[in-house]
């Protein structure tokens, strides 16, 4: 249910938006086609003796491009029609892997290919129609990639040779993750995890042996010392390295796998160092040589980088400037990684291990003008009750001067486990710049504020979250840092169940949106794919043991109880939550008397990819929150 951002299409949109409470559109003000276009994100960075290499979105085709940083600069690699994506699980990563003459990407039609770095020739590793690729490790001693493959609702863990040749690792497993190999190619870890449990619940470490004819042997598992998720193994020569929450939090953990797999921890902070993996690929931590690391941590919801030094063991923090840092990979001197910040689209950095400098050598730019930007605000939401947890969120304030304390935004981000980070968001802006407050809130189910806090979501999807937005509304009025009277509240996917949860139990909000929002879990349940198969009965518990929760949860049996304006946008070729979900909403509360705004765009998946549509969905957002955002009085003097 996590909506992972599409792409733009490029089309043009000449409209002109009028400012909150009839201040016209001027030069200064970011449209709403601004606002979806040119938000070019970076990711799935690599690094091998051929150089370093990026995937890159291109707004005006929808889709990633491979890139590659040569002694000219930034270069694209690959033919004019090679667009990268994952899509194993639904949610993909993994796409790339860079090898010592070119890389492995898994193109849009799941196939695996090479493109060489020699003369940009790409060539197809795979005809595997029925199959989808991801989590790509490149094998160097043996000329090959490791890769997940999945296809008949089955996972294996397989290599690929520059031949074409697929052979099958290790089968027998729901799913798989995060293939590692050794410095000398003789080891192999991963992790795995059955269903119904999701990889942020609970997984399980192998590792294993690779023969002289490149299989497997010799396979083991190592349990951690308590129930734990484990993710991102990774060697440091020959020695294994993971993250894993069994202690509370994503530390990391080295495993003594010569000999009875004991678990040594080290001395690093109660925090998470790593996200919830929806996706595959993820590195928060690397080895950077001589014993030194690199390593995540998220505070309060912002990734702070630190490096480690293993001569002096000193840390220190680098790249301050950034919010939250993504693909860590180390080659010699100097530490890779995508770095996120609140003004800036995405950039490629490079860190020197020695001095701790860092320099952007690829993206980067400056998203708008400083004076034009709102910058995040940390905010701490205290608990109600004793034994609760505080929540946190990033607000944001309007940029439109106006006499009025402003209305505000909440936002629900989906998943539900996922999280909201400080870094640049060109549609909080848009908001901001029209008057309006906008907070982000990092409810109950969050992650990066440990393993007690991302599961306290269990069994209480639709209760706790919503209350942690009540509370952040509350909070945020009685500061004076929004009007009470005039809150709205917004989602995706799941964020959109919350944003309706929240309009069915609470009298605060003066309106809501959804956007392809869940409306039916029991119906999701039934159509949903197997990555999430078991996500539903976690978030509400079994059905058949808890019918009268599932129906207090459902909001289309409550759409009587909705008495204030909803907006709902939607996709017609939305196959998470499919269009039925929203369609049988909207028709109940039409049927209780209501007059919800349905917004369908027919040639949209899940998360709107066509920089039209999400131009034309943020201007009849606007349109919907000015109408209802107006005081009595200003509505007064409208009326004819």
């Amino acid at each position: 249910m996590r909506t992972i951002h599409g792409f733009s299409s490029g089309v043009n949109n000449s409209a002109i938006d009028p400012a909150l409470g009839g201040h016209h559109h001027d030069k200064t003000v970011l449209s709403a086609y601004e606002a979806c276009s040119a938000h070019v994100q970076r990711g799935e960075l690599a690094v091998s003796p051929a150089g370093v290499f990026w995937l890159e979105t291109d707004p005006a085709r929808g889709c990633n491009t491979l890139w590659h940083l040569s002694d000219q600069g930034s270069v694209r690699l690959g033919p004019d029609d090679l667009g990268i994506r994952s899509r194993v699980n639904g949610y993909g990563g993994g796409a790339l892997a860079a090898a010592d003459s070119g890389v492995f990407v898994v193109g849009e039609d799941q196939q695996i290919r090479f493109v060489s770095l020699a003369d940009g020739q790409c060539h197809s590793l795979t005809d595997d129609a029925e199959a989808a690729y991801g989590g790509l490790v490149a094998d160097e001693s043996r000329q090959r990639v490791l890769a997940v493959r999945e296809a008949e609702g089955k996972q294996q863990l397989v290599a690929v040779s520059m031949q074409g040749e697929r052979a099958v690792l290790h089968s027998g497993l729901d799913f798989y993750s995060s293939p590692a190999v050794s410095a000398d190619g003789k080891q192999v870890a991963w992790t795995s995890w059955q269903l119904p449990d999701m990889p942020w619940l609970r997984t399980r470490l192998w590792t294993a042996n690779v023969s002289e004819d490149g299989l497997l042997d010799q396979c083991r598992e190592w349990p951690t010392p308590s129930e734990a998720s484990v993710q991102q193994p990774v060697f440091d020569g020959n020695q294994l390295w993971v993250l894993s929450d069994h202690e509370g939090w994503w530390q990391p953990w080295h495993i003594e796998n010569s000999g009875g797999g004991a678990w040594h921890a080290i001395d690093s902070p109660a925090r998470d160092h790593a996200n919830a993996p929806w996706q595959l690929g993820e590195s928060h931590h690397c080895p950077t040589g001589r014993g030194g690391w690199a390593r995540v941590r998220y505070c309060n919801g912002t990734g702070e980088l630190w490096l480690s030094s293993g001569q002096t063991g000193e840390t220190i923090r680098v790249a301050r400037d950034f919010g939250d840092f993504r693909c860590l990979q180390s080659a010699g001197e100097h530490l890779y990684c995508i770095g996120r910040a609140s003004s800036r689209l995405d950039a490629v950095l490079e860190i020197d291990l020695e001095t701790g400098q860092a320099r952007t050598i690829a993206g980067g730019e400056e998203a708008m003008p400083e004076a034009r930007a709102a910058l995040p605000l940390d905010i701490e939401i205290p608990a109600l009750n004793p034994g609760e947890a505080s929540i946190h969120g990033f607000f944001y304030t309007p940029k439109l001067a106006t006499p009025d304390v402003p209305p505000l935004i909440l936002i629900a981000h989906g998943g539900p486990t996922s999280a909201a980070y400080p870094v640049f968001n060109p549609q909080v802006q848009y908001w901001c710049q029209r008057g309006f407050a906008v907070a982000e809130i990092n409810y109950r189910g969050s992650t990066g504020f440990g393993r007690e806090f991302r599961l306290a979501l269990e069994g209480r999807w639709g209760e706790v979250d919503v209350a942690d937005m009540e509370r952040a509304a509350d909070h945020l009025a009685s500061f004076g840092l929004a009007d009470g009277s005039r809150v709205f509240i917004q989602g995706r996917s799941s964020g959109g169940y919350t944003a309706l949860m929240a309009m069915i139990r609470s009298q605060r909000f003066t309106a809501g949106a959804s956007m392809f929002g869940v409306t039916d879990p029991m119906r999701l349940r039934a159509m949903t794919h197997r990555f999430e198969s078991g996500y539903l009965d976690w978030l509400l518990g079994s059905p058949e043991k808890h019918p009268k929760r599932w129906r207090e949860r459902t909001p289309l049996f409550h759409a009587e109880r909705i008495t204030a304006p909803m907006i709902f946008f939607q996709g017609g070729k939305d196959r998470v939550v499919v269009p039925e979900q929203t369609r049988a909403m909207t028709e109940a509360m039409k049927a209780a008397g209501r007059a919800p705004e349905l917004h369908w765009f027919e040639d949209e998946g899940h998360g709107f990819r066509r920089q039209a549509n999400q131009a034309g969905m943020l201007e009849w957002m606007f349109s919907f929150y000015r109408k209802h955002s107006q005081k009595a009085d200003d509505q007064a003097e409208n009326l004819s």
